[in-house]
Order: C-alpha cells, then structure tokens, then sequence
C-alpha cells in the first residue's frame, strides 16, 4: 500500500463530493503499441497481438495503483489575499484556502485572484482521500454502461426514455447510452480521436473518504 497524489478537475471534483465518480481511468503509460501488437514495459514478455488480452493478467502489476493505496486529491485551489506572493511550500498547514470546485462568491473580498493549478497542491490541503478498491488494465472502449456511469455521469432525465450527461463545463448534449457520453468526455480531455485511439487504460475503483488523508 502507498499514499499518492492523484489530479482531478472542478467538475470531476463535485462529482466525487456528490458520491457520484467512483471510478477514474488513466491511459496506461506502461503500455504502448509497436508494430501490430502491444509491448507491456518491464514485464519481462514480449509483443502482444492487437486482440491478446494478456494485458488484463499482467498489467496491474506494473499499474501506478494498488488495491489499498490511498489517493490524496489535488484540486484547483485559491489562498487568502494575503498569500498571493506565497509560494506553497512556504505556507503554513493552517492557511484558509478555497477550492476552485466550490461556490466562493460570498468570500470574494477575501480569496486571491490568482488560482493556485492543481498540481501546486500541497498534501495538507487536500480534502479528499480515495482508497483504492479494485484495478484493472483494459481498453478504453471495453467500457460497461455501469463503469461509464461510476465516473460520474448524471442522469438528467428519464420522462420518456433515459438521458445522461456530465457536469459542467461537458454538460453541453445529453446521449442516451452512459459509454457515448464517456467518449465525449474522453474527447473533451484529451483531444479529437482520443476514443478512437482505443488506448489501453488503468481503471481504478475506489471508496471516497471526506477528509485529509492525514486527518
């Protein structure tokens, strides 16, 4: 087991705030394609034919994940005004912080213009800690409609037949099946063809804890 940083943006944020994202996929660096096959890095094998699923088997060994890590979230964050020159690693464990996820006009006096990127974070600011559950290595579009769901989708209507869609700022269509509106979203992130790649992935599940991981 091991504690380690994991990025997430504002809305997936308060998708995991809501209970609704217990799941994260994260293209796997530690496979990448050569000639016609796959090559899994540091397994000791050799290629993998483009439909060897080998890689479900041998991939969360060398995964970045492990079933009881615990994930500590690095969110977009603001210091107080007073704070704007500061550096992270110079601020005190006790500084009042913001999260760019949250609704902080009521304290608009008193936060920072200059937004903190969430990979600044330091370790004590964070407020979510995720326990890993389960990890598994396959292609992206080998998504269920259940795993697609558990990455935070919403069910925005179900009058006459059901229509999901992603917080903002993906909210903008609505698709009938959860995998569709995963693939925008994957679209949206990583750019034009992304879904299309078919990359392999790591799919972690996890259990959401609010709080520091040291609290």
């Amino acid at each position: 087991m091991a504690d380690r940083p994991i990025l997430f943006s504002a809305p997936m944020v308060r998708a995991l705030l809501d209970g609704r994202k217990t799941q994260t996929r994260r293209v796997a660096k530690f496979v990448s394609p050569d000639g016609d096959g796959w090559h899994i890095h540091n397994s000791g094998g050799g290629m993998l034919g483009a439909d060897d699923d080998a890689v479900r088997v041998s991939g969360p060994d060398y995964a970045p994940f492990a079933v009881g890590d615990r994930l500590w979230v690095k969110e977009t964050w603001r210091a107080g005004r007073g704070y704007d020159g500061a550096r992270p690693r110079d601020m005190a464990p006790f500084s009042r912080i913001w999260f760019e996820a949250d609704d902080c006009n009521d304290n608009a006096d008193a936060i920072s213009r200059k937004a903190r990127p969430s990979i600044f974070m330091p370790r004590w600011a964070s407020r979510l800690t995720l326990t890993v559950t389960a990890v598994r290595v396959e292609r992206l579009q080998d998504i269920s409609r259940a795993d697609a769901i558990a990455e935070g989708l919403t069910l925005a209507s179900n009058v006459l037949e059901e229509f999901w869609r992603w917080p903002e700022p993906h909210h903008e269509n609505l698709w009938l099946s959860p995998p569709a509106a995963y693939r925008h979203l994957w679209n949206a992130i990583n750019g034009a063809g992304a879904w299309n790649a078919n990359p392999w992935v790591v799919a972690v599940s996890f259990d959401v804890r609010k709080g520091n991981i040291d609290g």
